[in-house]
């Protein structure tokens, strides 16, 4: 399956858990398969509990998995020379809180193998591109959890690795922490590195990947590129309409009215609108009768969170049990 430009594959991958005292079975992952091609960006997703962590430790080699075959750079991920290429970030990085930033990316250099003057080249360069020149030299320990991220980051770019995995990389960022990383790992990608994260930040995803794996309690329910999963729809059309304030209520009553149109966001005087394609002529008329601005009219693209809920997102019960899967048994 591995081919030249494959950075990671896994074959239906599978782990399973002994849990309590009578060492019940608990199948975290079961049958995922995918390949990572050089230069590509992959997301994995999924709630909370569907197997992200857990594929991600057996990728590194960290637990074992229970069956099938995962191929770093086209070896066993326990091949030093496979791994020595690889950047990770885990969930929650967590660091001796007595060092400063500039000591724990030396000592993380000294185990990559990094020669003193590497080490010394490389770490004021990547502790200013994170943000973190003016404190690379402060302890950890008075550091926020945003900070605390950004040297994880750091660490992981420090040899120069070809492939970066990172589990929940804006985690604990703030707005303007999350613009820098996102900006990052789109330098990084523009770079030739290949990204396989996870993120519960769908639009983030959306914005720097070419492709998504879709986990639910362990299983792939989607998977492909997006370009193929978010298709144009030509039959359905969405608007976004500004209303004059003066005939608010009786100018959105009669855009409303109008056949299959559906009112999907609403933003004081702003209107966001999905309507079957052939009703665009009418929606257009009424906006002129209405006094109203048509500020965007666009063929309607489903969202990363559509496909997400609609794929890995179900209703829980009041006993805090999920309920099964729409199609398949009790």
């Amino acid at each position: 399956m591995a081919e030249q430009d494959d950075i990671l594959a896994l074959e239906h991958l599978g782990k399973t858990f002994r849990v309590g005292f009578w060492g019940t079975k608990v199948q975290a992952v079961r049958d995922v398969s995918l390949v990572l091609k050089r230069g590509e960006s992959l997301g994995y997703l999924g709630p909370n509990g569907s197997g992200k962590t857990t594929s991600i430790k057996c990728i590194l080699s960290l637990i074992q998995p229970t069956v099938g075959k995962i191929r770093l750079f086209g070896a066993d991920p326990s091949n030093a020379a496979a791994r020595a290429r690889v950047g990770y970030l885990p969930e929650a990085p967590y660091f001796y809180d007595y060092l400063t930033p500039r000591e724990v990316l030396d000592y993380v250099g000294k185990l990559y193998g990094l020669d003193g003057s590497t080490r010394k080249k490389r770490i004021p360069m990547l502790l200013d591109r994170l943000g973190l020149s003016h404190a690379m030299d402060r302890e950890l320990r008075g550091f926020s959890k945003g900070m605390l991220q950004r040297v994880g980051i750091a660490q992981s770019l420090l040899s120069d690795p070809d492939l970066l995995i990172y589990d929940e990389p804006l985690s604990g960022l703030d707005p303007i922490g999350r613009k820098e990383v996102r900006e990052l790992m789109a330098e990084l990608r523009r770079e030739g590195k290949s990204l396989f994260f996870s993120s519960h930040v769908l639009t983030d995803i959306e914005t720097l990947c070419d492709a998504v794996c879709i986990l639910d309690r362990g299983e792939v329910v989607a998977q492909g590129r997006l370009s193929d999963l978010l298709r144009m729809d030509k039959l359905e059309s969405e608007a976004l309409v500004e209303l004059p304030l003066d005939t608010l209520e009786t100018a959105k009553a009669r855009l409303l009215a109008l056949p299959g149109v559906e009112l999907t966001e609403e933003l004081g005087p702003v209107l966001r609108l999905r309507l079957p394609t052939d009703v665009v002529p009418g929606l257009t008329a009424a906006v002129v009768d209405a006094r109203a601005t048509l500020r965007e009219l666009s063929q309607h693209r489903d969202s990363l969170e559509e496909l997400f809920v609609q794929k890995a997102v179900h209703m829980v019960s009041s006993d805090g049990q999920r309920a099964p899967k729409a199609g398949s048994p009790e």
